[in-house]
């Protein structure tokens, strides 16, 4: 099993991809929002997604949408095709999506909205925190994407502000501060380690 970036090489999976995502909506009766394969398609070229592949054969897929002028990105259209189900992959591809996220745009805030604990429960292992929608863009045109998910009629009744979804966000900005942070109490652990031991040598 390969987990790749995905790019033009890979538009053969793009109906697959597209057929898959809109069947698991189906059989989950919650809310996905559908994508084309002409979609799937602009997130190949620009090499904004990841594909696993057990050889030839599809295995999963998310792709990166990118909003407000690279302020925000979301991690998008997580799937695993059913054959591969139960394996650990989605959280394997939700990891690698993360990373090529921070690595594509290091000073966005990543942010994703679910139905799904599990993805939830990944998102909390990757440091993203649950946030109200209005710490998510103010791009209509990411709300647009929506439309296709059954329950868009209370996203809009509530005019973009809750839904049936959580939102989650990862800040970079807050999470470098907290990495800096625990360096710093690790640090002062240290000289405090290191006075008790001169201490104890000096009293020798």
């Amino acid at each position: 099993m390969e987990i790749l970036i995905a790019n033009e090489s890979h538009f053969k999976y793009a109906q697959i991809i597209s057929d898959t995502i809109s069947e698991s909506a189906k059989v989950r009766g919650t809310g996905i929002a559908q994508r084309t394969p002409e979609y799937i398609i602009k997130r190949l070229e620009n090499e904004n997604a990841v594909i696993a592949l057990d050889g030839d054969n599809f295995a999963g897929f998310c792709y990166i949408e990118v909003w407000g002028h690279q302020k925000f990105v979301a991690n998008s259209g997580l799937i695993v095709h059913p054959d591969y189900r139960n394996q650990g992959l989605a959280k394997k591809i939700k990891k690698a999506i993360f990373e090529l996220s921070i690595k594509k745009f290091p000073e966005a805030k990543i942010f994703g909205i679910t139905t799904g604990l599990a993805v939830m429960k990944m998102n909390y292992e990757l440091g993203y925190k649950p946030v109200t929608f209005s710490e998510l863009t103010k791009d209509p045109a990411f709300w647009k994407g929506c439309q296709t998910c059954k329950n868009f009629d209370i996203l809009s009744r509530t005019e973009h502000k809750m839904c049936l979804c959580t939102g989650m966000l990862y800040d970079p900005a807050l999470a470098t501060a907290k990495k800096e942070k625990l360096n710093d109490r690790a640090f002062k652990r240290l000289k405090r380690i290191k006075q008790q031991l001169f201490l104890k040598r000096k009293k020798k």
